[in-house]
């Protein structure tokens, strides 16, 4: 790669804000969340936001669905869901949404990954590569893999067990030689509990039959486009659940533990 489009950094903004969805106009180079990760550790699993009104925010983002019902792909004008039985659907405008995150993609920089890299190898290699990991990117991997590993949310019945235990019963699903998609994050180590500090990726199959959370991958022929992201306007709960969580309860060793438990591996 012979040229760096990055342009002069400065300090992320980060605002926090209770206010209606869609009330603000859309702009280039900001992440628009929905919620907080600690929260959704704690099992506030039912948000007010829609799907409609996240897209007034973005054409690129993730999260996830009430009850847990499903991981999140935002991806031009559709949102879909990606089923605890690996298949995707795309969801109606009105369906909600207790977290997500979306952002306009406009990638500053384009990296070509080579055949045969898997996703730990990729993080080291951009994290070496960005000319600073305290900033926040939008990431897409577009292109053919060899392998692509992913698991997807069951949707949950009330009262909700936390997600550190329904991590423990959340299927995998493995896909071979296929085209498709990776939608996400790299999010800076100091937005941890906000968010998911390091990598967040969801994978959508070419046909946009399926996917899930990327747990693993290797590629084969593909392209890596990157979108520094320098504002973060965080959309607070308005709802006595969340003033009542102790958010400092959820430990990192947690966010960990939901990040690395997985099911035996089924076809999708």
């Amino acid at each position: 790669m012979n040229t760096r489009r990055f342009y002069g950094l400065c300090i992320p903004l980060i605002c926090l804000a209770v206010f209606s969805p869609g009330c603000e106009e859309a702009q280039n180079d900001r992440i628009f969340q929905v919620s907080t990760l600690q929260a959704l550790m704690l099992g506030l699993y039912d948000g007010e936001t829609t799907v409609a009104q996240l897209k007034q925010h973005g054409n690129h983002g993730i999260g996830t669905f009430n009850a847990l019902n499903g991981e999140m792909v935002l991806l031009g004008d559709k949102v879909y869901r990606l089923r605890s039985d690996g298949q995707a659907e795309v969801v109606s405008p009105d369906t909600k949404t207790p977290f997500a995150c979306a952002t306009y993609f406009e990638p500053d920089v384009k990296y070509p990954l080579s055949g045969g890299r898997n996703f730990e190898q990729l993080k080291k290699a951009l994290d070496a590569w960005l000319p600073t990991t305290n900033l926040p990117y939008a990431v897409r991997i577009t292109g053919t893999f060899q392998y692509v590993k992913v698991r997807a949310v069951p949707k949950q019945k009330k009262p909700y067990p936390p997600l550190t235990e329904v991590a423990k019963t959340q299927p995998t699903f493995e896909f071979e030689n296929v085209e498709g998609v990776m939608i996400g994050f790299r999010l800076p180590e100091y937005l941890a509990g906000v968010n998911m500090a390091g990598y967040h990726m969801h994978f959508l199959t070419k046909d946009r039959k399926g996917g899930g959370h990327v747990l693993e991958f290797k590629a084969r022929d593909a392209l890596v486009e990157v979108d520094d992201c320098r504002q973060l306007l965080l959309l607070l709960p308005d709802a006595k659940t969340f003033a009542g969580l102790d958010l400092t309860g959820v430990k990192e060793e947690d966010i960990h533990a939901v990040e690395s438990t997985t099911q035996p591996t089924t076809q999708p």
